[in-house]
């Protein structure tokens, strides 16, 4: 009943402990974003957009509460908001000063749509790619695993017992996986398939094969790990030239 377990490797801990604060940081910031937006909306002001929490207009918004007591309950939310946004800078700088010091951060940012902080925090996320035998390992790991399930496996017929020929079901993506690396990954192929480029036209591609765009993006998403989890492993360059080859 016992499984294995990464422990890790030397010489990343400040990176995997810079990478967790800097994603803790921004799930704070999120949660104090949403309490604002919640305090207007109580009030039945409407507040799409992101220009409420702009400094220059914040007086403007404020105005437009009727109670004292629930204005300063947004003022406090607005200098918890200025707190979390300089932390977060702050973090930010020192995260990506880290990162630089790997030579895979370098590697990494060839893949289009992974940037800095993507960049580390993979490494941070994943430490090394040799922990991965194959891309389908990642792909399980990144929560982007397809799982099936089937029952009824054997029957008998004429006496006989015979196995089903019946085909597996698709039941859905994996669950028990890294939240973390499946955002990074899904977040990567949903900008990919908004902007130009070579993940672009791969994403165009199935979708011009007559794949639903949810079905689409998974792919690119798959098809992403798998490029990083190659490049890494190799320490070779990103070449489009052979992703459209594949599209095609």
């Amino acid at each position: 009943m016992l499984r294995a377990v990464y422990h890790g490797e030397n010489g990343l801990r400040t990176l995997r402990e810079l990478g967790r604060s800097y994603q803790t940081i921004g799930k704070d910031l999120t949660r104090v974003m949403n309490r604002l937006k919640a305090v207007y909306r109580g009030w039945g002001i409407a507040c799409a957009g992101t220009r409420v929490y702009a400094a220059r207009y914040r007086e403007e918004w404020l105005s437009k509460l009727p109670q004292a007591g629930v204005r300063r309950r947004a003022e406090l939310l607005y200098q918890q908001l200025d707190g979390l946004q300089a932390l977060r800078r702050e973090v930010r700088r020192e995260f990506l000063a880290e990162s630089r010091k790997h030579k895979a951060a370098k590697m990494l940012q060839q893949i289009p749509c992974i940037g800095p902080i993507r960049a580390g925090l993979l490494i941070s996320l994943m430490q090394t790619p040799h922990r991965f035998r194959s891309k389908r390992q990642l792909w399980t790991y990144s929560g982007l695993g397809i799982e099936t399930h089937d029952s009824a496996q054997y029957r008998y017929v004429g006496g006989q017992l015979q196995r089903s020929k019946k085909p597996q079901q698709i039941r859905g993506l994996n669950r028990n996986h890294n939240h973390a690396m499946k955002e990074i990954f899904k977040g990567a192929a949903t900008r990919a398939s908004c902007y130009s480029g070579p993940f672009h036209d791969f994403y165009a591609a199935l979708l011009a094969k007559g794949m639903e765009p949810e079905m689409a993006r998974l792919t690119l998403a798959r098809k992403i790990a798998a490029i990083t989890l190659t490049l890494w492993k190799k320490e070779e360059r990103f070449d489009a030239e052979q992703l459209k080859t594949q599209a095609a």
